[in-house]
């Protein structure tokens, strides 16, 4: 929060001269006779320990120069300080010192400290919450009123004496300041709000000069309600994991780890932009502030089998189209296109159960490992390769498990990838800051980024359809909310170590990630369709309660074919065709 001088009180200007600066409004920028007496004391000293320094020397100091305690940065701290008195007015010198200087706390800027610790404008501040906030700059940890509240008031209250012997206060304010004790609040006024958005926010414009002291009004995507239901949708579903989990182990301590490690991400876009809507990292920002959602890189599992019935209906592949879910066995590394993998691979579906000739729609709908391997092997190890990798996924391995998602990525690029289906064929990059606007009112605002055209609206809806299948009928069944139209994906990588789900309505689409930090299993039958699949359906019903005109179908190209069998709705493009399996 950048403060105008106009915005800053009387009081706060004369409190803050007072101990700093007596005679800023006389000076040109360097006090000689201050430097004197500190150079005086410094050779008695041997050592340096005083500086004599200037509000405007201090400023350049915050500004410009290194802390280092020299006569040579002392030297040119005072030439820059002339050049300064200069240029500005004493009034934007001081306008400058109070918004860029640190009072603790995370606290940049006069007014945030204000808002921050006592929760009050400027122009609310009592004479002792003002000395208060005056001692800070000095020995930002040492005052921190929410560290140490008694050197903070004993810090003010020789401040208001001073005060006082100047003949700027009366004995009266004294009396009555130095027998106040101000309420202080120990919080951040953005961190409970949405402490991970504010830091992914610090961490994109990392770059821009003076962030945190310019006064940079910045409008972001995020809509607060859902923010709210986010955090509380993956907290109901860290509870139920934890409830699950003591009931199997009820003689041991294990829920107390379980609590620790456990873990929860998610990120809500908007389908048609790619507008970050809600974004938590974390279930609580206390215990870690690592980033879950932008920062952790987790294997993806079966929610990378979307992406390969793309690629199939791309080239002619039908929803209808039927392949073999049946047993393979690989033998002596046979799966690899590496060299030097030569263990054997078995792999089986999540059921240990085999279903025989199945459709692309069955397969993907109830997430099938071994259709989704044998219709791979059909298409050809490199066009999967080389489509998956156009499609922007990295550090892929070279080898048939890519295809099962034996590969980590982050939940905020399962979000720009999973766009190519909610937004029919275009990636679309997640969007966090909307505009920005400096001092002077100029705006530089941000616009949706389409990262990659990938297929036709047509195609796209193919894979779209089978997804609302998996969620009416498949894996995905406890997402399901009647009366709205929902496409959606379960993934569980080895041994149920991860467990996401990734849905999506006409208008929004949300990722949800549940896992342990150090990389253990969940728990026993901990996938992605029991844990990650019921938080969407949690948030998605309060979100329609809040806002129950959401748009609530999917719209159908024009050009698809539909065809119904045992009520269940084929969709088809006039590029499918139904190969037969080999």
């Amino acid at each position: 929060f950048y403060a105008r001088f106009e915005e800053i009180p009387p009081r706060f200007i004369e409190s803050l001269l007072a101990v700093e600066d007596t005679l800023f409004f006389e000076h040109g920028g360097i006090n000689l006779d201050a430097i004197m007496r500190a150079m005086i004391k410094n050779a008695k000293s041997g050592r340096y320990t005083e500086g004599g320094s200037t509000l405007t020397q201090q400023l350049v100091k915050n500004m410009v120069l290194t802390r280092e305690k020299t006569l040579t940065r002392k030297l040119k701290e005072a030439i820059i300080s002339i050049r300064i008195e200069k240029v500005l007015s004493k009034e934007e010198i001081l306008e400058r010192y109070l918004n860029q200087t640190f009072f603790g706390h995370g606290y940049y800027g006069v007014k945030t400290a204000s808002l921050g610790y006592f929760k009050k404008p400027l122009d609310k501040l009592t004479l002792k919450e003002i000395t208060m906030l005056v001692a800070l700059p000095r020995a930002p940890s040492f005052y921190d009123p929410t560290k140490n509240l008694e050197f903070s008031l004993s810090r003010a209250n020789d401040i208001l004496r001073r005060l006082y012997s100047l003949g700027w206060i009366s004995s009266n304010e004294l009396k009555s300041a130095l027998n106040e004790v101000p309420i202080v609040y120990n919080q951040t006024s953005t961190q409970n709000i949405a402490p991970y958005v504010v830091d992914e926010v610090l961490k994109q414009l990392d770059q821009l000069d003076g962030l945190k002291t310019q006064g940079y009004t910045i409008k972001l995507t995020i809509d607060l309600d859902y923010q709210r239901l986010a955090l509380e949708s993956l907290r109901f579903g860290h509870q139920k994991i934890l409830e699950k989990i003591a009931k199997e182990k009820p003689k041991t301590n294990a829920s107390d780890e379980d609590e620790d490690n456990l873990n929860a991400s998610m990120i809500v876009t908007e389908t048609s932009t790619g507008k970050i809507l809600a974004l938590v990292g974390g279930i609580d920002y206390k215990k870690s502030a690592f980033n879950r959602t932008t920062q952790a890189k987790r294997q993806f599992g079966s929610a990378i089998k979307p992406f390969v019935y793309q690629i199939a209906f791309d080239n002619g592949y039908s929803t209808t189209s039927k392949i073999p879910d049946t047993a393979r066995n690989f033998e002596n590394g046979n799966y690899s296109k590496n060299s030097e993998q030569n263990h054997a691979w078995h792999p089986s579906n999540y059921s240990r159960k085999f279903l025989g000739l199945v459709t692309l729609q069955e397969a993907l709908s109830h997430s099938l490992n071994l259709a989704t391997i044998n219709l791979s092997d059909q298409l050809g190890f490199e066009k999967i390769y080389q489509s998956l990798s156009d499609m922007g996924f990295k550090n892929l391995p070279k080898d048939l498990s890519i295809v099962l998602g034996s590969f980590a990525i982050s939940p905020i690029d399962a979000a720009e990838k999973y766009s190519l289906f909610s937004n029919y064929g275009a990636m679309l990059k997640p969007m966090l800051i909307e505009s920005i606007t400096n001092q002077q009112n100029e705006v530089k605002t941000f616009t949706p980024i389409e990262t990659k055209k990938i297929t036709s609206k047509e195609q796209a809806f193919l894979t779209l359809s089978v997804l609302m299948n998996a969620v009416e009928n498949g894996t995905g069944r406890l997402a399901r909310i009647k009366g709205l139209e929902i496409a959606g994906k379960t993934g569980t990588s080895n041994n149920n170590i991860d467990a996401w789900f990734i849905g999506f309505t006409p208008t929004l689409q949300s990722v949800i990630w549940f896992g342990r930090d150090d990389n253990t299993p969940i728990g026993k039958g901990a996938a992605g369709s029991v844990v990650s699949a019921p938080v969407y359906s949690y948030f998605m019903r309060n979100i329609l309660a809040i806002e129950p005109s959401l748009k609530r179908k999917f719209d159908v190209p024009k050009g698809l074919r539909k065809e119904i069998v045992d009520k269940i709705p084929y969709y088809s493009t006039p590029n499918s065709i139904t190969p037969t399996p080999k």
